[in-house]
Order: structure tokens, then sequence, then C-alpha cells
């Protein structure tokens, strides 16, 4: 596969997951403007979420980390580990050093900054899908060396794209909650995506020099995507008497992915 086919191919899946978070973005146009209704729907959307990155971690990341690493001549669990930890390191960085706002919290995370609500809003969510972009890019990557099956990066990039239309929702919705008006918070919604297709093609531009490397950046997009999903999603999901509508949504998101890699990865 040449470089110009990878990009291409990350690209188009990279364009697919942020298409998806536009469509979810959308739903501001039809949902009601009862806050109650929207914090509940958001935590069963980011519960569903949950799941599906947390399938989409095992089954289309760490398990061809594993099977990639069979040739390296060194023990399996030293890349598999060291690059899941590598991963949740720097998750932990953009945590500590962007100023940040989860979808259904108060308070701000990060350094102190003046910037507004909405600034800090996108920018959490930006940073959550940084991770899903690199795991499309890596598995464009493994899939060119003829480490994994180009389906498997497609039914990736569906995951991916499913629980983008959730997400997109969770973005948009509280936006138009706090008075922005039903446009921009589409907007700002869809443009919260943007950088999964970046990352993508960023990541496959550095293909010839990751491909020795690729179980440890198999892992690392894995790491990095567990981070999100235990210190944001689940622990949003659940709550005002919730939890148990936040834990099925959790699970119904990872036999949906589940389902998908064991039947058409």
């Amino acid at each position: 596969m040449t470089m110009f086919q990878m990009t291409l191919m990350a690209l188009l899946a990279g364009g697919f997951t942020y298409f998806c978070t536009t469509i979810g973005s959308g739903i501001v146009f039809i949902i009601s403007q009862a806050k109650r209704d929207q914090k509940i729907y958001m935590q069963l959307a980011l519960g569903f979420s949950a799941g599906i990155m947390l399938a989409a971690s095992i089954f289309s990341l760490i398990i061809p980390a594993l099977n990639a690493t069979e040739n390296l001549g060194i023990a399996r669990f030293i890349p598999i580990m060291g690059g899941f930890v590598a991963g949740v390191a720097f998750l932990i960085i953009l945590d500590k050093t962007l100023p940040h706002l989860h979808a259904l919290s108060h308070e701000p995370e990060g350094p102190k900054s003046r910037l507004g609500r909405h600034t800090l809003l996108f920018l959490a969510i930006t940073i959550h899908n940084i991770p899903e972009g690199m795991a499309i890019g890596v598995a464009v990557a493994s899939a060119s060396m003829g480490n994994s099956l180009i389906s498997a990066t497609a039914v990736l990039a569906l995951g991916i794209g499913l629980q983008n239309l959730p997400e997109g929702a969770a973005v948009s919705m509280p936006y138009y909650a706090h008075g922005m008006s039903k446009f921009k918070a589409f907007i700002l919604g869809s443009l919260s995506g943007i950088v999964e297709p970046i990352a993508a093609v960023a990541v496959v531009l550095s293909a010839n020099a990751i491909s020795q490397y690729l179980p440890w950046f198999l892992s690392f997009a894995a790491g990095a995507m567990m981070y999100v999903v235990v210190e944001e999603l689940i622990p949003q999901s659940h709550g005002m008497n919730n939890d148990d509508k936040g834990t099925l949504s959790v699970l119904a998101g990872f036999l949906l992915m589940m389902f998908l890699d064991v039947a058409l990865g």
C-alpha cells in the first residue's frame, strides 16, 4: 500500500467518524429544552460511548498489538504494557496542561484560565477525540504493513463513528442548554470532531518511522482511550439515580463493538 493510499484511507476513515460527530450534533435541532431530560440523555450517550471505546481498545488495538509482537525477539508484555502506560501518561499530561470542562461537570480541570465555559467544553472533547483519531491512524498503518486486515480498520472506524453520534449530541446539547443558538451549538459540536481525521492522517504520515514500533503505538492508543473511558465517560454516565441505566448503556456499547469486531473484523 502506497503512502498516498494509506493517507487517503486514513482521511476517509477519520472523515467518516467526523461526519458521525456532525450528525450527532444535529440532534440539538430536535431535542427538548428540558435540562433534566438532556442530562439523562447525555449520561446514557456517554456510557454507550464508553462501552464502544472499551471494546475497541481491547479487540481493535490490544489484541492486534499482541499479534504484532510475535517476531520482535522480546517479551510480549514489554511493548504492550509500555505502550499502554505511555498512552495513559500522554492523556494525563494533556489533562493537566490544558484547561477544559467535561460535559456534565461544573468545575473546570487543568490550569486556571479565563476561557469561557463553551471554550473549555470544546477543549475537553478535543482531548477526548485525539486518541480516537490516533487509533484509526495506527490501524491503517498496521493494515498497510500486513499486521491486520483492512476490514478491521473499517470496523474500528465504524465503531468510533457510532459512538461519535451520541458524543456529538453530548457536545451540542450543553451549549444549547446554556443559551447558545441551536445553529451555533451544532457548528461547535461538529467541529469538536475535526481533530480525528487530522490525528489519523498525522499518524499515517509517520508510518515509516513507527513501523518497527507498531505494537507500542497500538497499545499506546489503547491506553489513551482507556484513560478517557475510566477517567471521564464511565463516571459521567452514572448519577442522578441512573446508575443501572448508565451501567447498561456501557455494556450495550461494549456488546455492539464486540459484535462488530468478531463478526466483521
